[in-house]
């Protein structure tokens, strides 16, 4: 299989864009997958499922379940419940994958904040289970830690997965939130069997913002073809999913963002 046959476009990368619109640009430039987000489904998940299928797509996740943690035990309650239409929305797509942002502590302290995601995933794993859809665990950057994941390093979310021992359960690999982690190659060939996604953008130099700063890539300082090998080496030959949050990016957004895509993929990830 050529790489670029395993290339997603998460369509975050081109924000402005509708579904209709990424599914269609997609199509016709020949990217095989396209990862979903929730907001972009505009309600009706059967329509967008019958869509994606009829342009020829394959849908690599859905973003995001997770955001756990809730200041009162009727919000956690409220979380669980909408874990649990994600994973519906994500069966019906023909998601493999839910990608799991944990959330902030959100009113609660880091250990209860940790132990409510642990807890959470617990509770909606049998629906993943009875849904065929995996949930899969994705660390972030620790300077994320106030605002969107008390999961921050690939070894807290291996330790989750190790603690769900599922198969519907597995680790999703963001180069931009793991390039950092001095344990990093230990972490990815101790997820061995159970990654279940890979994301590629690019850390540039200086950072402009800590959300809208990932760059195309080839424009920062990730080894994307180091960690793209060792995430290869135990396995995973799955698809990998270019994710970048950038407004200028979003600004000029037209199809050749696509090319664009493509060419920077197979250069610095192949």
């Amino acid at each position: 299989m050529s790489l670029l046959e395993r290339l997603s476009f998460n369509q975050i990368t081109a924000d402005p864009w509708s579904l209709e619109q990424a599914v269609r640009n997609c199509s016709q430039s020949g990217i095989p997958y396209i990862a979903v987000w929730r907001h972009k489904l505009d309600g009706d998940v059967k329509k967008a499922a019958a869509m994606i299928r009829n342009e020829g797509l394959r849908v690599s996740s859905l973003c995001r379940g997770g955001w756990f943690s809730a200041p009162t035990a009727k919000e956690r309650r409220e979380r669980i419940a909408d874990n649990r239409v994600a994973i519906e929305e994500a069966a019906i797509l023909g998601a493999p994958v839910l990608v799991i942002v944990s959330g902030p502590a959100n009113g609660q302290t880091l250990e209860d904040a940790r132990a409510t995601v642990s807890d959470g995933l617990m509770e909606v794993l049998p629906d993943a289970e009875k849904a065929g859809v995996i949930l899969g665990v994705e660390p972030l950057h620790p300077m994320y830690a106030a605002e969107r994941s008390v999961v921050v390093t690939l070894k807290q979310a291996n330790d989750i997965v190790q603690r769900l021992n599922s198969s519907s359960a597995g680790v999703v690999i963001d180069a931009f939130h793991v390039w950092w982690d001095p344990e990093v190659m230990l972490q990815i060939e101790r997820a061995r069997g159970k990654i279940v996604g890979f994301h590629v953008s690019d850390w540039p130099v200086p950072l402009p913002g800590i959300l809208m700063g990932r760059a195309m890539m080839g424009h920062g300082v990730i080894e994307l073809r180091r960690l793209r090998q060792a995430v290869d080496a135990t396995g995973y030959d799955g698809p990998i999913e270019v994710e970048i949050f950038n407004e200028e990016v979003w600004k000029s957004a037209d199809t050749g963002l696509l090319q664009q895509t493509q060419q920077r993929f197979l250069e610095h990830v192949g």
